[in-house]
């Protein structure tokens, strides 16, 4: 398996009770099932990053996808391994804590010396006997090898012994490289240093698994694989630890001991601890759940009503609330015009899309008018035509006028279906290709505003560096013009020269000199006009003062101007927002806590609703309160509630007018409802519409003709 950060990556787990009909997203390669597709679009987004290592062959910057290929044919190589070299190779393998290079050394090394036992030798060939070598002797004081060779008769019986010079033996060469080696090791074990076989192959080749005494107290098994264990440091090496840390400190110096390093966040969630320098973090409120829907119904009536809210014009249908949308399924009192009306919008684009319920329409020969009394009919169709035993067995109660009856499930199950069949229509199709070729141009141009923005700031610092640099200059020379005597030395070795109230450098002079009388005439002029600018000394006649004046006019304009310009792009920026967000294509989640609860906003609702991880539990937060105590409850060392954290401050300024009209509203149906309890029966005016019940009184303003 391919690694990240040089450590192995789990695969994610198959999601729990999958029903054999429910659509789910798989990853190719790994075969991994996601319910939701943010978390497959993530996990493919990771794959496809060059972050990966293969495992047997140690290359990086791979893909995911790379690197189990290059695994694939690493391992067929590894294969290949000769044989009779694979037990004492495995042998030196187990449990050595050198380093990848210095193992691959030392079994390259002993294999060579494994090659000669039973080697030939030169000029040593007899029919009646055969040399093998049984050993090497190594001369510890010239370092000379020799081998002792057993001579051995037909029946494999000794004869006699002698020893050779190692130039005597004819020469192997291992059948490998080095780089073949360290695959090798690296595809039979699971970890290092200590390097550990795998149990499967240590047993195929009978290699013991008893962990040497040198090792006993520094490793232990867990689940059945072996880790190293972690003790806690006594006084004396604590002391040493903290001599090493503050001599590496002071002189640079590295202790015994290497200083582990600190944790680069974000991380993910799970592995977040706490910390004394974490911020003091509020408590998550619990979520109301008071739905009149069932808990199971509300993510269905979430998507049904965003859908239809999303595409009203396309549709044609007025914009209703979510709560009127949800008083109105859980309603049983005849037909109401807001589900009548919302079956007739997504039925009328069925048939605009000449396609398979058009045929079926077609086929019955039905006009192709949805009215208050035929919408019946065209549902019953549709149903008849996906053929799902579980809601073809309602068309009997809607065929009778009875659609009211049906339960909030078998309603939330209808108009599922007909949002699936409504987004895979072509008039649908082209509508969000359009939306995403006009979201395309408006970051286009967002972008070569920005462009051209920072080149303006750009052009502007550059101005602004070489006035800085005039102005230094023209300090100086008037730091020169102000000195006692009039005579002063510049840094290019002028000498200035002071004559009848005119400032003049030596070179000036001799220029003056060879030049006409117009020059001379105008070089004072031009002296005279730049020692008026430069020259900023107070004076009894008010003349300073009148410059100072100048100079907070000008930069009280430049500071207007410069308010006006940055109102001005918080502007544009918003209206590119608004735009955007106009060409609506799909309403994604604001992100996920640690336990993955997933957090919807949608735009025409006050509320945060939450979604558990396994999509069975719903609640939502309806109060400023509830959204700063949740705000403020996320941990921003996490990888997913800083994302979360990050999109609720993106969008807090706007939920919380959503919530404040939300509320607003809430109290003047509460205030209605309590004038509506304390009319006296005397009053014979007309009692005011309660707000409640507005779901009974929709009108499509939008309906076509």
């Amino acid at each position: 398996m391919p690694l990240f950060k040089r450590k192995t990556f789990p695969l994610a787990e198959l999601p729990n009770d999958l029903e054999p009909h429910e659509l789910v997203y798989q990853v190719r390669f790994t075969e991994e099932i996601f319910r939701g597709y943010d978390e497959y679009l993530n996990r493919i987004n990771l794959y496809r990053q060059r972050v990966w290592m293969c495992k047997v062959s140690g290359k990086t910057n791979l893909t995911y996808e790379e690197a189990l290929l290059s695994e694939e044919r690493a391992t067929e190589k590894v294969h290949q391994f000769p044989k009779e070299l694979m037990e004492p190779a495995l042998q030196i393998i187990q449990y050595s804590m050198l380093s990848l290079k210095d193992l691959s050394d030392m079994v390259a090394e002993k294999l060579q010396e494994r090659l000669y036992v039973g080697a030939e030798i030169y000029g040593r060939k007899d029919d009646d006997m055969y040399p093998c070598i049984v050993s090497k002797i190594i001369e510890d004081d010239v370092g000379k090898i020799e081998y002792e060779v057993a001579w051995l008769d037909k029946n494999k019986e000794v004869i006699e012994t002698s020893v050779i010079n190692r130039e005597d033996v004819i020469q192997k060469k291992l059948p490998f490289s080095r780089k073949f080696l360290k695959s090798f090791i690296r595809e039979s074990t699971y970890r290092s240093a200590p390097w550990v076989l795998h149990d499967k192959l240590a047993q195929s080749y009978g290699i013991s698994k008893n962990v040497p005494e040198n090792l006993r107290s520094k490793v232990s098994f867990k689940d059945g694989l072996l880790v190293c264990n972690k003790r806690r440091k006594n006084g004396e090496e604590a002391k040493h630890d903290l001599e090493n840390f503050k001599r590496k400190k002071v002189d640079g110096s590295e202790g015994d001991e290497p200083v582990e390093e600190p944790i680069k966040y974000p991380i993910d969630d799970l592995l977040v601890q706490p910390d004394a320098d974490d911020p003091v973090f509020t408590d998550r409120p619990s979520p109301s759940r008071d739905f009149n829907v069932p808990m199971e119904c509300v993510g269905d009536l979430l998507m049904v009503w965003d859908f239809c809210s999303s595409f009203g014009r396309l549709l044609h249908l007025w914009p209703f609330s979510l709560e009127d949308f949800e008083n109105a399924i859980c309603h049983k009192k005849g037909n109401l015009v807001l589900l009548v009306e919302t079956h007739s919008a997504l039925l009328r684009l069925l048939i605009k899309d000449n396609g398979e319920y058009f045929s079926a329409v077609r086929e019955r020969n039905r006009k192709l008018k949805i009215t208050l009394i035929t919408w019946t009919e065209f549902l019953c169709d549709f149903l008849e035509m996906i053929n799902i035993p579980e809601l073809c067995a309602y068309v009997a109660t809607i065929k009778r006028g009875h659609y009211g009856l049906l339960d909030a499930h078998a309603k939330l199950g209808i108009f599922q279906e007909l949002v699936n069949h409504a987004l895979e229509t072509n008039i649908v199709r082209e509508k969000l290709d359009k939306f995403v070729e006009q979201r395309q141009a408006l970051g286009a141009t967002r972008r070569e505003e920005a462009l051209e923005e920072a080149r303006k700031k750009r052009k502007e610092k550059e101005r602004l560096r070489a006035e800085s640099d005039v102005d230094q200059v023209m300090d100086l020379e008037s730091k020169g013009s102000a000195s006692e005597n009039g005579n002063h030395i510049r840094q290019n070795g002028d000498i200035v020269k002071k004559r009848n109230g005119e400032i003049r450098s030596s070179r000036q002079d001799s220029a003056s000199e060879k030049s006409g009388s117009k020059q001379v005439d105008a070089a004072p002029k031009k002296m005279a006009r730049k020692q008026k600018v430069e020259v900023k000394v107070p004076t009894a006649n008010g003349n300073g003062k009148d410059l100072s004046e100048k100079e907070a006019l000008e930069r009280s304009r430049d500071d207007r101007k410069e308010v006006v310009g940055q109102s001005s792009k918080e502007r544009r920026r918003e209206y590119y927002e608004r735009e955007i967000e106009k060409r609506f294509i799909r309403t994604n989640s604001l992100g996920k806590d640690r336990n993955h609860n997933r957090y919807w906003w949608f735009q025409r609702d006050g509320r945060i609703f939450v979604e558990s991880s396994d999509s069975k539990q719903w609640g939502y937060y309806s109060s400023k309160e509830e959204l700063y105590l949740l705000t403020g409850s996320l941990n921003c060392k996490g990888e997913r509630e800083r994302a979360l954290k990050k999109q609720l401050e993106k969008f807090i300024s706007r939920i919380c007018l959503e919530i404040e009209k939300r509320s607003k509203d809430l109290a003047q149906r509460v205030a209605l409802e309590e004038a509506v309890l304390r009319r006296s029966s005397r009053v014979r005016a007309p009692p005011r519409k309660n707000p409640a019940n507005a779901f009974l009184e929709y009108v499509n303003k939008w309906k076509e003709d």
